[in-house]
């Protein structure tokens, strides 16, 4: 029987931490009188990030349940080839840096945009477009946050021995307290604590799954005499299609251009030399991660052969070939993984109740209107309620994860996609398109999705985003052009 005891003592100190780094990040924002100075500071950190920290924010942001409990599970049971596939998401920050990163935060500072819909109305000028992505940004964080959720409370089962009900308790109390709390600021200076604890994490449980197997070459004949399939690119050709991995490259490759929690962090970070430092670091990092995260899964099949539940393969395997005390700090780091995710949709999800529908459309941008106590309480109650619904939904889980998230993925792409990348790099875009696009998208998306229908092998994200892209060129095209004093603050 395992003892939980010594691994509950370095997590509850890591708890502790980061809720003192959110009083911290608290007393910061409240220094900021104004209340426009105040949403730049709670929302974004008043552009304050270097390279490291805009690193760790974009990859412990994209990284998440998925990446350390949903994806090795599935490689657990596919083998290999999900390795190879999962390598797909290595130029994640490299990519939306080196695209998006110097353009975004030029505009953010012209048009004093704090949020992804602040671009938008600006590029745009159109409440429709403002009001489809505030709501599709809402419908599919909740989506993404639900798999987090359920991905945090199974490693706290895992980890403590408490039940699945009591560590989902726990887990969504302390993330939604240390966001709501802290603000933009606590969020990155803990996404760059949990980083580095990620890498630490992802090294320290490969090393005891490698040890325990007997070195790679011992567990490599395992997982052969367990079946042959397991060391093959496509898992013998059935586990991973070709146009499955044609899918994957435009779900979390160019896709990622498309997902605002990432492009989000575009806007805060200090000056070129930070972006491009870390165009570097999180390059390495998130390669690092994935290969060595997706390796424990993989092999860990040859080390404890009868894990039933694929997601359960990483807290397993960690509670079971290290000791109490170093399986409670290292498994801290698909924790932080999962935490740093939800964190940044939290307050994202409040930017955009708050910022972007409240304040400019009820108090019609009225400072005196919005104090900031006011957007503090406001905060509040929007990140309570969101994580109240996302808390209930996720009382039942379903049994892997990963898709869950892929799903919330396909649906952020389908809908920002196009208005991001068009709206900063062609000129004839206009609101006609970016309306066009993200209604075509959406609905493209859904209806793959629920009608289960695959174009040529493909997944929804395929045809959906050649639908999308399809709608902006078409609509921006019939649509009356943007005014050119307009489109001169988006020249760079």
């Amino acid at each position: 029987m395992v003892d939980h005891t010594g691994m509950i003592i370095p997590l509850v100190l890591y708890f502790i931490l980061i809720m003192g780094i959110a009083l911290w990040g608290s007393r910061t924002a409240g220094k900021r009188s104004d209340t426009k100075g105040f949403m730049e500071e709670y929302f974004i950190g008043s552009r304050s990030m270097g390279g490291f920290v805009l690193a760790m924010a974009i990859i412990t942001t994209y990284t998440s349940a998925s990446s350390f409990v949903g994806g090795p599970g599935v490689a657990y049971n596919v083998g290999l080839g999900w390795i190879l596939l999962s390598m797909i998401q290595v130029p994640t920050a490299f990519l939306t840096l080196g695209v998006l990163g110097k353009r975004f935060a030029l505009i953010a500072r012209r048009t004093d945009a704090v949020t992804i819909t602040d671009f938008i109305r600006a590029r745009y000028g159109s409440d429709a477009v403002v009001i489809l992505a505030s709501l599709a940004l809402l419908v599919f964080f909740m989506a993404s946050m639900l798999a987090q959720f359920i991905g945090g409370a199974r490693l706290f089962e895992s980890i403590t021995g408490y039940s699945y009900q009591t560590g989902l308790l726990i887990f969504g109390f302390t993330v939604v307290v240390y966001t709501t709390v802290g603000g933009f600021r606590a969020v990155v200076l803990t996404d760059t604590i949990q980083g580095v604890m990620m890498l630490f994490a992802s090294l320290a449980i490969l090393y005891a799954v490698i040890t325990a197997g007997g070195g790679v070459e011992n567990i490599m004949q395992t997982l052969y005499s367990i079946d042959p399939r397991l060391l093959t690119p496509t898992g013998g050709g059935n586990a991973i299609p070709k146009p499955f991995i044609l899918s994957f490259w435009v779900l979390v490759g160019i896709g990622i251009l498309g997902l605002p929690q990432t492009t989000q962090k575009c806007l805060g970070y200090k000056d070129s030399r930070s972006m491009h430092n870390a165009m570097i670091i999180g390059t390495f990092v998130v390669g690092f991660t994935m290969l060595a995260m997706h390796l424990v899964g993989a092999m860990g099949r040859a080390v404890i052969p009868d894990i039933t539940v694929g997601d359960l393969a990483v807290p397993t395997l960690t509670v079971r070939l290290m000791s109490p005390f170093w399986a409670g700090i290292f498994i801290a780091g698909p924790l932080a993984a999962i935490m740093s995710t939800v964190d940044s949709m939290l307050i994202m999800c409040s930017a955009a109740i708050v910022k972007d529908l409240y304040f400019h459309y009820v108090v019609k941008n009225d400072e005196a209107r919005l104090s900031p106590k006011k957007v503090r309480g406001m905060s509040v109650i929007v990140t309570a309620v969101v994580g109240v619904l996302v808390f209930f939904a996720a009382m039942k889980p379903p049994s892997l994860l990963v898709w869950i998230n892929l799903f919330a993925f396909g649906g952020l792409e389908a809908v920002f996609f196009c208005p991001t990348l068009f709206g900063l790099y062609w000129k004839r875009a206009n609101s006609t398109g970016a309306v066009l696009s993200m209604i075509c998208g959406a609905s493209a998306f859904f209806w793959f999705n629920i009608t289960k229908t695959s174009v040529g092998g493909t997944t929804a994200i395929v045809p959906t985003l050649a639908i999308a892209v399809a709608a902006f060129v078409a609509g921006s095209l019939l649509g009356r052009p943007e005014s050119a004093e307009k489109l001169k603050m988006f020249e760079i």
